[in-house]
């Protein structure tokens, strides 16, 4: 039996679509364990040390549906190799920054090329497996993500410990290299669906502004700086929703979100989902360190349980996806996940540690079943000249869903402990933050459910 060339295409797409998958969330989370060491070198304070992590989400936010939109009309294939380059490139003159604000700006710009990255990547797979192969498609994908998430942490500790953090983004470029080298010599094809017409500057630039309020504001909640930003978001907003309603060819096609069901209740699943999960990690790693008092190796080996079992049954769930509708794939995803923080809540300082890790177990399978078939259903009921959009839309509600789980916890924190350190000492209020935010995400995922299970049928 021969390999017919849309197969061997098909194949092509994916392992460079997928290598790139890998590829930043693996830095993102490895960078995050170098934080402490970064601030040591560059003598940073709280803030500055927050903006080397916060200016990659933040800028990945602002022009993911904008260059997902560009890629439909100029080529997926030039943004997501342009995207590749950026980051590489950004990538070696972090490892070689000489200050702080020197690495925050290096981070933002690889953060850019995040964006080209993350809004092209899956909008190309979509593109060449047809409808029947796509949820498996997207589950390798997805597969890929999962598991740059769970080596980063360790595999950047490593790197910290003996190669000082600079290795980190070192290590990236090889990677990057390869992917532009496999990008030229073996892709040949390109996909603009929309090639013809045109880029909408204005509403791109509305849009960009308005996601950098509102995750500005998201993150410095419940200061009034942060609410101050939220309402800037809301007025730009409402300038963004009056001008793309308007222009003849928006970079975001507002029906997209108010007549097609199944994309706008997709989305919003994605949104509830992140928000109610991204911060789990977080608190835990905080629970099992300062209240049982383990050390950060032993912490580190129960909190992978999770990104394991999502690498190893998100390929499984995007092939049933293509074999029962996503809905119902994804809507039990999110049940299972509503029963994994609903165990959370009765966390004491007591709960048995096997406890913990068949609610990390619970939460894995629950978001492998959910996040394939998720990412199936927003691909699938859209037009083809509109998968860069739709790769970007659904990668902006991950990014905002991340920072939205990250400021309610904030906001508890500051409400319940104040600016006092988390230590031993406010063991019994971190607790009451615990499970008050627990209760909350546990809540979320309930009305994730329903928007789940509301978005319909997206195959005939």
């Amino acid at each position: 039996m021969t390999t017919t060339p849309d197969i061997v295409q098909r194949r092509i797409v994916l392992i460079i679509a997928t290598l790139a998958a890998f590829l930043t969330p693996f830095m993102s989370s490895a960078v995050n364990i170098a934080l402490p060491s970064i601030a040591n070198e560059f003598a940073l304070d709280a803030i500055s040390l927050s903006l080397v992590a916060s200016s990659y989400l933040l800028a990945t936010a602002m022009f993911l549906v904008p260059f997902g939109r560009y890629a439909d009309i100029y080529g997926r294939k030039r943004i997501f190799t342009l995207g590749v380059i950026i980051f590489t490139v950004s990538a070696l003159l972090a490892a070689l920054a000489t200050s702080g604000p020197m690495l925050i700006t290096f981070r933002f710009i690889e953060g850019i090329g995040s964006a080209m990255i993350y809004g092209t990547g899956i909008a190309m797979i979509t593109s060449v497996f047809p409808i029947e192969e796509r949820g498996q498609a997207l589950g390798v994908n997805v597969t890929a993500v999962f598991i740059g998430l769970s080596i980063g942490p360790f595999l950047g500790g490593y790197l910290t410990e003996f190669l000082t953090w600079r290795s980190i983004f070192l290590t990236n470029i090889p990677l990057g290299i390869y992917i532009i080298y496999q990008i030229h010599r073996h892709l040949d094809e390109e996909w603009a669906d929309a090639r013809g017409e045109r880029f909408d500057i204005p509403g791109s630039i509305f849009y960009s502004m308005m996601l950098l309020a509102v995750m500005y504001g998201f993150s410095h909640l419940p200061d009034p700086i942060g609410i101050m930003a939220l309402i800037i978001g809301a007025v730009l907003a409402g300038i963004f929703y009056a001008w793309e309603t308007r222009t003849q060819d928006p970079v975001l096609d507002i029906p997209l979100l108010t007549s097609n069901r199944a994309f706008a209740l997709s989305n919003l699943a994605a949104l509830i989902n992140f928000s109610a999960t991204f911060a789990v990690a977080f608190l835990l790693s905080l629970y099992l360190q300062v209240v049982r008092g383990l050390d950060p190796g032993t912490a580190g080996l129960i909190l992978i349980t999770q990104p394991i079992i999502q690498a190893i049954f998100a390929t499984p769930a995007g092939r049933l996806s293509d074999r029962i509708e996503p809905q119902y794939v994804a809507s039990a995803g999110m049940a299972i996940i509503t029963l994994g923080l609903a165990l959370l809540t009765f966390l004491t300082a007591e709960t048995p540690i096997p406890r913990v890790v068949a609610s990390l177990i619970l939460l894995g399978f629950g978001f492998a079943l959910f996040a394939s078939p998720n990412t199936n259903a927003v691909m699938t009921s859209v037009d083809r000249s509109l998968y860069g959009v739709a790769s970007g839309m659904l990668a902006t509600m991950r990014t905002t869903g991340m920072m939205l789980s990250l400021a309610i916890v904030t906001v508890i924190f500051a409400l319940l402990i104040g600016t006092t350190q988390i230590c031993p000492e406010v063991q019994a209020p971190f607790m009451a933050c615990l499970h008050v935010t627990f209760v909350i995400f546990t809540i979320l995922c309930v009305f994730g459910i329903f928007a789940s299970l509301a978005r319909g049928r997206v195959r005939a």
